[in-house]
């Protein structure tokens, strides 16, 4: 089956296409994609994965068409950014 395998990290984004058996896992199919080769920063005990947007387990059973995301720990409380843009904006 075809799937993709997606991550980006803060120089480049990869979008890579491949063929995964029709019993594959999550887990699986990243490896096969070479991805953590490509990447060696990316730590699958601690990043988080999903699928089309979704969080999910890395044992995770696969569908034809699916993209895996890996995703990178955030590095900013989401919380906050607003209020910084808004404290700026006050200093015009």
């Amino acid at each position: 089956m075809q799937i993709a395998v997606a991550y980006a990290d803060p120089v480049q984004q990869v979008w890579l296409r491949i063929d995964a058996p029709d019993d594959a896992t999550v887990e699986q199919a990243i490896i096969k994609s070479g991805i953590l080769r490509q990447f060696p920063d990316i730590d699958l005990t601690v990043q988080a994965v999903g699928i089309f947007g979704k969080l999910t387990k890395l044992d995770a059973p696969l569908t034809p068409g699916d993209r895996i995301e890996i995703y990178r720990p955030i590095i900013a409380d989401p919380a906050t950014v607003p209020r910084r843009q808004f404290a700026d904006d006050d200093d015009d």
